[in-house]
């Protein structure tokens, strides 16, 4: 998670550098980022995915690791992104995004891990999500 939010965070700095990134051209690059998010997390999720399944990883752990994949590089992308205009707006150089990102997502990425595990492994729901699944699937 950390590497891709360094990315956006460094296409951020870029942009501030180099004048390109301004209050009137904020939108459209957060717009753009925010595809980005959508797009990187599918692509390494429906990876991921395939990856569990080829290594015969249980269906409930697959869905839960690719659910957590997906949902961590989303959100690095997206924080990747803000922190640098947060640390502009505090007087901060925005720089320092670089670096905090890595940390934050560490953290994070535990945390979202950890809540998808348990939501989708222990908790009723998860369960009965699972059990339809399966069911579906002929497993």
């Amino acid at each position: 998670g950390g590497n891709a939010g360094n990315q956006a965070s460094v296409r951020v700095i870029r942009g501030l550098a180099l004048g390109t990134l301004n209050p009137q051209t904020q939108n459209r690059f957060l717009s753009r980022e925010l595809r980005m998010a959508f797009a990187l997390s599918a692509i390494l999720s429906v990876a991921g995915f395939f990856r569990a399944v080829a290594f015969q990883t249980p269906l409930p752990e697959t869905l839960a690791v690719t659910t957590a994949l997906s949902m961590i590089v989303f959100s690095s992308i997206c924080l990747g992104a803000v922190l640098p205009l947060l640390l502009q707006k505090a007087g901060v150089d925005p720089a320092h995004s670089s670096t905090t990102i890595q940390v934050v997502m560490d953290i994070l990425g535990v945390v979202l891990t950890v809540f998808v595990s348990t939501l989708v492994l222990d908790s009723g729901w998860g369960k009965m999500m699972i059990s339809t699944l399966a069911s579906k699937l002929g497993l």
